[in-house]
Order: structure tokens, then sequence, then C-alpha cells
């Protein structure tokens, strides 16, 4: 379960994170960075490092009250829907609703199906 102290400390981690990575290379490289590989890996460590952070909660994020595990399958079927639509640039909050649908429904089958 998480606390509201656990998500202030989540969030306040990863904003130290993003901070950091943006900001160590300034401070470390006083001229202009010329070489395009150092610039694409610079631009998306933010993501890969946010990314790394919250997936493993997405698969934990459908564990209904009350019970001991998670249903991974509704959670792995919501992130599926959730990765076709951001590939074919949906805008995030439609993404994040149709997930959301995606996976309450998913919920609400898995009684009726076993």
């Amino acid at each position: 379960m998480c606390s509201l102290e656990n998500v202030g400390i989540a969030m306040l981690i990863m904003a130290l994170t993003t901070y950091l990575i943006r900001v160590v290379p300034i401070g470390f490289v006083r001229r202009k960075l010329e070489n395009e590989w150092v610039q694409d890996f610079l631009y998306y460590i933010p993501f890969c490092v946010l990314s790394a952070m919250t997936f493993p909660d997405v698969l934990y994020s459908t564990t209904p009250a009350g019970a001991s595990s998670p249903h991974f399958v509704s959670a792995a079927i919501a992130t599926m829907v959730a990765i076709v639509l951001a590939w074919k640039d949906r805008g995030l909050v439609r993404v994040a609703l149709v997930a959301v649908l995606t996976a309450l429904i998913v919920e609400l089958l898995i009684p009726i199906i076993f």
C-alpha cells in the first residue's frame, strides 16, 4: 500500500534524479557538446530513469483491496494498450484514460472468465 509519505519521497527522488542528470553535465562540460551521440544520450536519460522507477509499480497497480497478489493480466493488457496508443501519437490524457478503463474492464471480466 502506498502512503502519502512514500509517494512524496518517490517524487522527491525522481525530481532530484532528473535535476542532477541535467545539471551535472553542465557543471563538468564548459564548452558546447558537438557529439550528437552524447547529446542524444543526455537527452534521453531522464526519460529512462523515470521509466525504470515507475514501471514496476504499473504491474502492481491492479491489486484489489484486501488481496495479497495483484492481477498481472489486467496490468499487462492495460500497459500494452497504453503503449500502442502512445506509439500512435495519441495524447497523454487519452492514453491514461483508455489504459485505466482497460484495466477496469479486465478486472471486471476476470471473475466472470475464471
